[in-house]
């Protein structure tokens, strides 16, 4: 007898357009349905949004998901057991409406050709593209060898394409088509790939065809076999963030660079010459020529437009723990092993956001990094508090739903478990009113807690919980626009990397909140005529302006060893290049 699936059954009844499956809780029914997904779920035409993670019991597939699901744009099948080719032939079929495919965290060997597999591509010419509107490509976490120059086809839009921690030796390897191939793609092989990961892999070989990608800002191959770098890094016209940390370069000093310098002066050092092969003696030549170039124009009162550029740049100082008196601490309990591990912390003083709009942009620019580089949470959650209402030192913990109580944004204090309950019934109602399956705010991430037996929490030193991650932060720590010091907390299930990652891009954020709002001197509503610039100074306000302070903060365990300083020696160098900091 079948098993029962009543979430499909209310679904359908429903008519819903979006669908979270708890993996842990449904595992033993994909077991019985022989690791497939269930036969119901295909009877879902109108599902829009469809996530099936951490199910152990899910081994593949099965036939028809494309065709089933024809509206469907995001998919998100992460940390189950599909492998070594648990995709079988694929999803069945094109999807014109996928925007975003996770297939991360499982065990997958072989792709179909359509989504970067090796196999022989045996598309007619001139076919449609199976994936016309994926943006977004997730195979992190599995055990790919190499890849194949079908995906360029499939998705012409592809904008992100993650795979770290696989098995791959080289890049972009066979992921680029050939050359006669390429030329028959309308506007070239991935015309929009802005960021490419491919950390913890065995990469032996970083082709010099990197070059192809024209929109490519963000690269990350980290931790891998590289031993030299590609002179034609310095011809991707727009990369900005690039990460070659873990690589035992030939080069001594460009290895020594790629752990501390910014990707501007990698980029730079790679332009004139240093390929990894100690070539960098014509490095040297240029930097002392653009230093004597720079002299003679300051000698010959021509240096303003110099130290105009320079004042101009975004400036960030860090106070390390050991210069701090006061600093924080925040403390780890190994409950968080297994339900949220990765947590970043970090204060940041001197913001003013006092003046006119400048704390409604700052939480729109939150919510915007919510959206994009946290992947709408699914990869991280940023919570950020008003320093002066928190009491240090602070525990990263966990607790059971019945048992956590937080008071939410704009809320009364609530146990989490009735919150969840609470937003499960505006969600409810929020689709009977607007006639639409969508639902906004926190509602949308109400299924990133499901099969969770506790829930993690961030407790100040008097109990209190301040944040309760991913879904909310607390009231009693919200910022407001007296606010002038911030915690700054970023979590995450996946890695500490991209929690790192994350902070150093909020941080660049906030940095260029704060010079907009110093730049338009917005209204605050006072009257006071000496709050208004005049004169030469109000042509560049960075002048009169401190620069903002990270202050480190240190994440131990609960025996107080280290496990991780934020920011390190090493941290902020992925926004390096477009802000100094001062160590």
């Amino acid at each position: 007898m079948a098993a029962a699936w009543p979430e499909l059954e209310a679904a359908a009844r429903e008519r819903r357009r979006e669908l979270s499956l708890p993996g842990a809780a449904v595992a033993e029914r994909v077991a019985a349905g022989g690791g497939r997904l269930p036969a119901a779920l295909l009877a879902l035409p109108l599902l829009q949004s469809l996530e099936l993670s951490g199910c152990a019991a899910l081994r593949e597939l099965g036939p028809g998901v494309a065709a089933a699901l024809p509206a469907l744009h995001t998919l998100v099948l992460r940390g189950n057991a599909l492998g070594p080719a648990g995709l079988g032939a694929g999803l069945g079929g094109a999807l014109p409406a996928l925007r975003i495919l996770d297939l991360s965290g499982n065990g997958l060997e072989a792709l179909p050709a359509a989504l970067g597999g090796a196999a022989a591509d045996a598309e007619p010419p001139g076919a449609a593209a199976a994936f016309p509107q994926l943006r977004s490509l997730n195979l992190s976490g599995n055990r790919l060898r190499e890849l194949g120059p079908g995906l360029a086809r499939a998705a012409p839009q592809l904008q992100a394409l993650l795979l770290s921690g696989n098995r791959l030796r080289a890049l972009p390897g066979g992921l680029l088509p050939p050359p006669a191939a390429a030329a028959a793609v309308p506007g070239g092989p991935f015309p929009l790939l802005s960021r490419l990961e491919a950390a913890d892999n065995e990469v032996e070989e970083l082709g010099a065809d990197i070059a192809a990608l024209p929109a490519l800002k963000s690269l990350d191959v980290a931790n891998n076999h590289l031993r030299e770098l590609p002179s034609a890094l310095a011809d991707c016209p727009r990369l900005k963030e690039a990460n070659f940390r873990g690589n035992q370069l030939k080069d001594k000093r460009l290895e020594k660079m790629v752990n501390g310098c910014q990707t501007k002066a990698i980029l730079d050092y790679l332009r004139a010459g240093g390929r990894g092969k100690g070539r960098a003696e014509s490095t040297r030549e240029e930097a002392r020529k653009k230093k004597r170039e720079k002299q003679q124009k300051k000698d010959g009162g021509d240096g303003e437009q110099d130290e105009v550029e320079e004042a101009s740049k975004l400036l960030v100082k860090v106070l390390h723990v050991t210069e701090n008196p006061a600093p924080v601490v925040v403390k780890v309990s190994p409950g968080v092993k297994d339900v949220r591990p990765f947590i970043v912390c970090c204060v940041l003083k001197g913001v003013n956001l006092k003046p006119g709009n400048a704390l409604k942009r700052f939480l729109s620019a939150q919510t915007k990094l919510h959206e994009d580089i946290c992947e709408k949470r699914t990869v991280a959650t940023i919570a950020t508090h008003d320093l002066q209402l928190i009491k240090a030192p602070l525990m990263y913990d966990v607790q059971p739903p019945d048992t956590l109580k937080v008071t939410p944004l704009g809320r009364k204090e609530i146990k989490a478990k009735d919150l969840l309950r609470q937003l499960q019934l505006e969600a409810e109602e929020q689709r009977k009113q607007k006639k639409r399956q969508n639902v906004s705010g926190l509602h949308r991430y109400l299924q990133l807690l499901d099969g969770k037996d506790n829930y993690p929490c961030l407790v100040d030193a008097d109990g209190v919980v301040i944040s309760f991650p991913p879904i909310t932060n607390s009231e009693r720590t919200k910022i407001r626009r007296d606010t002038r010091d911030l915690f700054l907390e970023v979590t995450s299930d996946t890695s500490l990397q991209i929690c790192k990652d994350v902070m150093d891009t909020l941080i660049l954020k906030i940095a260029e909140l704060n010079r907009s709002t110093l730049e338009n001197r917005e209204d605050s509503g006072s009257d006071n005529e000496s709050d208004a610039l005049s004169g030469p100074a109000a042509l560049n306000p960075s002048q009169n302006a401190q620069p903002m302070v990270v202050e480190q903060v240190r994440v131990v365990d609960t025996d107080g060893n280290l496990k991780v300083l934020y920011p390190s020696k090493t941290d902020l160098s992925t926004v390096s290049s477009l802000l100094t900091v001062i160590r």
